[in-house]
């Protein structure tokens, strides 16, 4: 589909660094900060500080190929410029010269495939693009995946502890003060979820893990169309020699 038309304010181009000179020519095209920021599989707060805080000088190189991919090549799906940003995004490098050193994020898979990703309001607006990783980590590894969801009460279609939304779960539903519920789907006793089927329900979404959760809730008939996800944890584990019976089975309704 063709990017959505959006009217961008004018921002003197000297006062820009190349990264944000690049990203507003993007944008200029029709694209907008949170789309460069799933292009370059990075938070849109970083894509803002290519204006207020001069970062993004790693990027360069990818926004430059993805502008010219737009402009000559005719590519405008996301997934499509991901892949030229991808080859051409480079780590920082120190004073001396060598890699700098990143940040950490809580989406790391131990040897023994336990790992746990969380996105909050700012990250599952953009997608829970980080949580993206994990997924495709585990789906290489063949690990399973359960996840938690918190939304407002009246998002769900069930009621609260049935059996139908969650089979298996040995887990209360946590409520809150602010009248919403956090629910959890899959677990190592039950089987959990094939990481690779989820994988690809993410790549079907573009990248969007936010996206394919709810798409999954809606299509099991488990939360309204238009339910909004406030919270996101996904988990990982190595599944064991013989899966219970009582898995879920697949992530697909």
């Amino acid at each position: 589909m063709p990017p959505r038309s959006r009217h961008q304010e004018a921002t003197p181009q000297e006062e820009l660094n190349e990264a944000a000179r690049l990203a507003d020519q993007i944008q200029h095209i029709g694209y907008t900060k949170r789309d460069i920021a799933r292009i370059i599989n990075r938070d849109p707060s970083l894509v803002s500080q290519f204006y207020t805080k001069n970062k993004g000088a790693a990027f360069v190189t990818a926004l430059r190929e993805v502008l010219t991919a737009i402009e000559t090549a005719g590519i405008t799906e996301l997934p499509e410029l991901a892949a030229i940003a991808a080859r051409h995004t480079q780590r920082r490098t120190t004073a001396s010269g060598s890699r700098a050193r990143v940040r950490g994020k809580a989406v790391l898979i131990t040897p023994s495939g336990s790992g746990t990703g969380r996105a909050g309001a700012q990250a599952i607006a953009s997608g829970s693009a980080h949580l993206r990783p994990l997924i495709a980590e585990a789906a290489r590894r063949g690990l399973r995946l359960a996840f938690t969801v918190r939304l407002a009460k009246t998002g769900y279609l069930l009621p609260s502890g049935s059996r139908t939304d969650s089979p298996g779960i040995r887990r209360d539903v946590i409520q809150r003060a602010d009248h919403t519920e956090e629910r959890s789907y899959g677990s190592a006793q039950t089987g959990g979820f094939d990481a690779a089927d989820f994988a690809r329900r993410v790549n079907a979404a573009a990248g969007d893990v936010t996206a394919a959760v709810h798409q999954w809730l809606v299509e099991s008939g488990r939360i309204r169309a238009d339910a909004h996800i406030l919270h996101l944890e996904i988990r990982t584990w190595l599944p064991a020699s013989r899966p219970r019976n009582t898995a879920p089975g697949p992530i697909r309704a």
